[in-house]
């Protein structure tokens, strides 16, 4: 081959896309900083395509007919509630490595932890409502139906402690790496408090009963807040030389 053949040869190499570019260590660390943003909307979706589920005590006809005749959007739902249980959990591992290159190690294993414990009650959640629309409402067994729905609130109402957990962890681990302002903190630490408040909402009716309007929209919309802004300041951050991912 001639010197000329040599160096087209090469020139078109270089020119070609090099498919190795989406198995760097850069890119994937970076794929999983957006997990937040993905989390986000695909959690908005999902309540969409999910509907209105009915509030605690409800009729038991009530029940019947919102797990059996809608059963196929729960369904397809769920479906999704389940992939996005996976944003969640590379979301925290992205906040717990960028943690980790600033020195914030416990704060990062924090996050860990309460994203760990937050995805387990989701996935209990998410179980009981797909138990309930694919063969338990329809069962005829209404105490049971009554009773596996009345626990899911519940279970809404204790996630707010593992939520309020990991807000504190990346506020408190960001703020200590210098990646975050005052004025950041100060509102991170307002979602904590918000947060654990999420936890007293125990009350028979009102904005305050675990189906009031603070555990449906008013702390969730405060989380979703905070994570597109701990997403903004993870994609502000230059990819660490690793190979861990």
């Amino acid at each position: 081959m001639s010197p000329s053949t040599t160096t087209v040869v090469n020139s078109a190499t270089k020119a070609m896309p090099s498919s190795s570019s989406v198995n760097t260590p850069a890119f994937w660390e970076r794929l999983w900083r957006t997990s937040g943003i993905q989390f986000a909307a695909l959690l908005v979706v999902t309540c969409v395509i999910y509907g209105g589920q009915p509030g605690v005590g409800g009729p038991s006809d009530a029940l019947v007919a919102f797990y059996t005749g809608d059963r196929t959007r729960i369904l397809i739902a769920v479906v999704f509630a389940g992939l996005n249980i996976l944003n969640l959990l590379w979301f925290a591992a992205a906040l717990r490595t960028t943690l980790a290159d600033a020195g914030q190690d416990g704060w990062g294993a924090a996050a860990t932890a309460s994203s760990a414990a937050f995805g387990g009650l989701y996935l209990l959640f998410v179980s009981i409502v797909a138990a309930l629309a694919y063969s338990i409402a329809g069962s005829g067994n209404n105490t049971l139906t009554s009773g596996l729905h009345d626990f899911s609130w519940a279970l809404v109402v204790l996630s707010s402690f593992p939520r309020a957990m990991l807000i504190m962890a990346g506020t408190f681990g960001l703020w200590r790496a210098g990646l975050i302002s005052n004025a950041l903190f100060g509102a991170g630490v307002a979602a904590v408090v918000l947060g654990v408040l999420g936890g007293t909402t125990w009350l028979n009716a009102g904005v305050w009963a675990p189906d009031g309007v603070y555990s449906r929209f008013i702390f969730p919309i405060v989380g979703l807040v905070w994570i597109a802004v701990v997403t903004r300041v993870l994609l502000a951050q230059k990819p660490a030389a690793r190979t861990a991912w």
